[in-house]
């Protein structure tokens, strides 16, 4: 077909990979926020529920979502190596490799979730929730430990799916769940009178349910390839071998977050579900962002797979493909920043109606304005770095972040100290500064420094 006479075809290319782009992070976009609709549905529904009952939600969750972070290499691990493969049009293959990450989901999900229910109030009293805020968070984390094993599977269902180059069959499906979860919850919480345990028993609910989905579509696509769900300790090694990297690079980024919680539990009640509300919103832009970040790992898996790397020429365009997505990302970023102080500001009372939380949620998403393009760029620069399986680095670098973001969190500690049931305006604030702009600022160095070498474009 011939390109249209003021067109060049340069021109041409760049148009037709802008319509990739955007057919991948567009649904990506969609489902990746399921889980942040999640956090935000129980958020809203916990925090007219009391004060207590918030903070206890925001210690429990975090512990969960940090569980569930570590295990996004469940994903992660497996969309570029799928997506390789299916660049090289070798399905078979990477159906092969999408069931060991099913397998390794569900063993480790089984054990974790055993775990969690026997040393939830040890975890949780360690991370300095005590009394009444206490007994919501374990109530909240016990109930939520049930749908951990169905969540990982989703995980492995959706790296499997993103490697396929098929984004919207997860935009159905979370679109869907997350619907069903707020009316669970309500439902749950409010007309059974279940409180704070009725919110993690829907969500546990709803994430298995979107399991059973993705599993009876996996496996009728294995059986059309002739797929046997029978692997092998080494294919199984694999995936975890790989999975450990990436495991540390995340741990790092949760460490940091889990740190951070630590510190801002110590500022008061107040001050922690201040920062419930404002990290549920920072989640959602992040995932958000993250949609990109998505189509990233897809199409540089694709293209790297189905090119020659061993050529320049062949590099150019890998190379090209990381360029256009960095642009699309920061001129994302510039629009959520735009969006932040709109929330903050004009929403507060969705999910709180402590006037004091509301205001802290709202000057914090100042703070949250105003890092949104550097997140936008960490974020991207992240996904490419993934997609090309470069994980040793984002591994070492993510933890030499974290080595330099603590004594910070160290200095905010002492300066505000423990203030009991009070509010501390100003450290809240230098919390969100330190994350927003420090621990981002660290990452978005390192991982620049990487992406303007070749080294990681590689077979």
């Amino acid at each position: 077909m011939n390109n249209p006479p003021d067109q060049s075809p340069a021109e041409t290319s760049a148009k037709s990979l802008n319509r990739q782009i955007l057919a991948l992070a567009l649904p990506a976009f969609g489902a990746l926020i399921s889980e942040p609709i999640f956090i935000l549905a129980d958020t809203s529904i916990v925090g007219h529920l009391g004060t207590k009952q918030l903070a206890g939600l925001s210690v429990a969750s975090t512990v969960v979502q940090t569980v569930i972070g570590l295990m996004i290499f469940l994903s992660y691990s497996t969309t570029p190596a799928v997506a390789r493969f299916f660049g090289a049009r070798n399905l078979k293959a990477a159906y092969e490799k999408g069931r060991d990450g099913l397998w390794v989901a569900l063993g480790i999900g089984v054990v974790l979730a055993v775990a969690g229910t026997i040393l939830a109030p040890t975890v949780l009293g360690h991370m300095g929730a005590q009394g009444e805020t206490l007994d919501h968070a374990v109530a909240y984390m016990r109930w939520s430990m049930p749908g951990l094993p169905g969540m990982l599977i989703v995980l492995a269902a959706l790296g499997i799916l993103r490697g396929l180059q098929d984004t919207r069959t997860p935009l159905y499906v979370a679109s869907v769940g997350a619907g069903v979860n707020i009316v669970l919850n309500l439902i749950l919480v409010f007309l059974l009178d279940l409180g704070v345990a009725g919110s993690a028993m829907g969500t546990s609910l709803v994430q298995w349910g979107m399991a059973a989905i993705y599993l009876r579509m996996i496996i009728g696509g294995s059986r059309e390839h002739g797929i046997s769900w029978r692997t092998t300790s080494r294919r199984i090694g694999e995936i975890l071998s790989v999975g450990s990297w990436l495991m540390l690079r995340t741990a790092s980024m949760r460490a940091a977050m889990l740190l951070t919680v630590f510190v801002v539990t110590h500022q008061g009640p107040v001050n922690l579900a201040g920062y419930q509300l404002t990290m549920s919103l920072f989640g959602f832009m992040a995932f958000g962002l993250d949609a990109l970040a998505i189509a990233a790992q897809a199409l540089l898996g694709k293209e790297m797979g189905s090119r020659d790397l061993t050529l320049d020429s062949e590099k150019q365009h890998v190379r090209g493909l990381m360029h256009r997505l960095i642009r699309w990302s920061l001129g994302f970023g510039v629009i959520t920043g735009l969006i932040c102080p709109i929330l903050g500001y004009g929403f507060g009372w969705a999910f709180t109606p402590d006037p004091q939380v509301q205001h802290l949620f709202a000057i914090a998403m100042i703070v949250v304005a105003i890092g949104q393009p550097l997140a936008s760029y960490v974020f991207i620069l992240d996904g490419v770095l993934i997609g090309a399986q470069d994980v040793k680095y984002l591994a070492l670098a993510s933890f030499v972040c974290l080595i330099v973001y603590a004594p910070l969190l160290w200095w905010i500690l002492a300066v505000s100290g423990d203030r009991g049931d009070g509010v501390d305006p100003w450290g809240f604030v230098c919390i969100w500064l330190a994350y927003a702009m420090g621990f981002m600022g660290l990452r978005g160095i390192t991982l620049g420094w990487r992406s303007r070498s070749d080294v990681w474009i590689r077979a």
